[in-house]
């Protein structure tokens, strides 16, 4: 079997309805492997996931889930298991964000994006080290603009922080396990989150003159779900275009 192959292993990923998630999902079955969609509020769109798949010959089921609840990410873990068997892969992709200057920011805001991005990925790897199948995958997206200099995303960026130190920790913890954890960190890509405004800019900063692809980041993220990437842990895997 070809060590990119993922023939045989059940993911989850969270936020798979759209944009990068959407992508690594389908990128996760091509290769092989069953998939549960994960999405909180995006069912048309996370339906179109599952169908996509399905109509390529794969496995995948859509779950609705709020991971800035405890109770309903453990949910989420065993509606999975139920529909696909036991984990190997596990992609915490879900993220929110506010655009606003930091002395702008209210207690409400703080709570949406820590509770999401920060709160729901701890808990999400929690999970996720309780129950995956020795040797298997954990993978964060984060973000480069955790290595730049940007106005009004302090909360974004804040949230992204700790997931990036989630992941050093947790991979050490888990290693006796064999199982790797890492992060991939997108540049400016062509999703719904990267305002018409900065696109021009975004493109002008990338020494290959455009910004990334939703499919190029999946790229990365399915190499660490695989075999190839059993001796890269604890990382954070730029894919960036160069940008940082």
């Amino acid at each position: 079997m070809h060590a990119t192959s993922l023939t045989a292993k059940a993911a989850l990923v969270t936020g798979a309805s759209r944009g990068i998630g959407r992508a690594i999902a389908l990128g996760l079955a091509a290769q092989g492997s069953s998939v549960a969609v994960a999405y909180r509020k995006n069912d048309v769109q996370a339906a179109e996931v599952v169908r996509t798949i399905t109509e390529s010959g794969g496995m995948a089921v859509s779950l609705q889930a709020d991971l800035s609840q405890l109770d309903e990410i453990d949910r989420l873990f065993h509606q999975a298991e139920a529909n696909l068997g036991p984990l190997d892969i596990v992609v915490a992709n879900a993220a929110d964000a506010v655009v606003k200057p930091f002395t702008e920011c209210t207690e409400a805001d703080y709570d949406r994006i820590f509770d999401t991005n920060a709160k729901g990925v701890f808990f999400t790897l929690q999970q996720a080290a309780r129950r995956l199948r020795d040797g298997g995958r954990i993978i964060v997206t984060s973000t480069g603009g955790t290595k730049m200099f940007f106005t009004d995303t302090s909360l974004y960026l804040g949230s992204k922080g700790a997931v990036e130190q989630f992941v050093r920790v947790l991979s050490r913890e888990v290693a006796t396990r064999a199982i790797t954890v890492n992060a991939v960190s997108p540049g400016f890509t062509d999703t719904d989150l990267l305002p018409d405004r900065d696109r021009t800019m975004a493109a002008e900063l990338s020494p290959f003159g455009r910004i990334g692809t939703p499919a190029e980041v999946a790229e990365v993220a399915v190499f660490l779900a695989s075999d190839a990437a059993r001796w890269v842990t604890g990382q954070n895997i730029g894919a960036g275009g160069g940008v940082f």
